[in-house]
């Protein structure tokens, strides 16, 4: 099993301890904020759930229906992901309306706030080591798994501090309204989720940043030809998809212009991980005297 699945499976039990609690913590306190938290942490256990199953199916290898692989796959988890945290959020929008025109009493405020720590200190430790080892694998799925982790330790700080103050003041409303602003911030989460999946989905391209290093690297490494041009770029899960026209003399012999390619490959290969090229050779006739200039 792969490094990422085990990573996945880690996020289910995680998620479940941390459901467990935060759940707990609803169920003494009776506060519409802690139900807030707690209803997201569904979200995590469910999300990691097809985090898994879509890293299960990036890794099967290339085939005839699929002859560039299923990483892909991750995309999808992390849409499905975007949708679910909408569906939380409308859910703990209607818990703090209900909570809003009926307000109750919170009891045992203080074991409910600490049991929402220890659960979110649980989710800060996983949710950094989801995205750290998330973007060395280049996994999309656990990247976005890391992102909702985080973005839940960010809703618990608030809940609890919120929860203090209104405990402290003792205001009716004051939880129904910090429910309704964790529904707000949750929303934006799924927002921020779906929008980066979605790019994923439509080819889009790498980050600039990246996109110049290749662009460096080739010219660097294209000693002999004239130019490169055409130069295109996508990502798709852990590979990014790289191609581009490469201007030689015309008098060049194929095994000399091969030579050049390999060159640049190996360079660009050496400095990205999971990438795949396709190198196009034209004549000097070609040459549009635009993209990269060979140094």
């Amino acid at each position: 099993m792969s490094q990422a699945k085990h990573l996945a499976i880690g996020s289910i039990l995680v998620g479940m301890l941390v459901l467990a609690l935060k759940t707990a913590a609803w169920w003494l306190t009776g506060s519409a904020a802690l139900f807030s938290d707690a209803a997201e942490s569904v979200v995590n256990v469910a999300a990691s759930g097809v985090a898994f199953i879509a890293l299960h199916m990036a890794a099967r290898p290339a085939d005839e229906n699929h002859p560039y692989g299923h990483d892909k796959a991750e995309f999808f988890a992390a849409v499905i992901e975007g949708v679910m945290i909408v569906i939380a959020a409308a859910a703990i929008l209607n818990h703090a309306w209900a909570t809003w025109r009926e307000p109750a009493t919170i009891e045992t405020p203080m074991i409910g706030m600490a049991l929402n720590g220890v659960a979110s200190l649980g989710n800060l430790a996983w949710g950094r080591m989801l995205l750290r080892r998330g973007r060395a694998l280049r996994s999309p799925a656990l990247v976005a798994d890391g992102n909702h982790l985080m973005t839940d330790v960010v809703t618990s700080i608030g809940v609890i501090g919120g929860l203090a103050i209104a405990i402290a003041t003792g205001s009716v409303h004051a939880d129904a309204f910090l429910a309704v602003m964790v529904t707000l911030y949750v929303l934006f989460s799924g927002v921020q989720v779906l929008r980066e999946s979605v790019g994923g989905l439509m080819d889009e391209a790498p980050a600039a940043r990246i996109v110049e290093r290749i662009r460096v690297v080739v010219g660097e490494h294209a000693e002999g030809a004239i130019e490169v041009h055409d130069l295109r770029a996508r990502h798709a899960g852990r590979l990014t998809f790289l191609e581009c026209h490469l201007v030689v003399p015309g008098s060049m012999t194929v095994a000399d212009s091969h030579s050049i390619c390999d060159r640049i490959e190996a360079a660009l290969k050496a400095e990205i991980e999971g990438l795949v090229i396709t190198i196009h050779v034209e004549p000097d006739a070609k040459a549009k005297h635009r993209g990269v200039l060979v140094l």
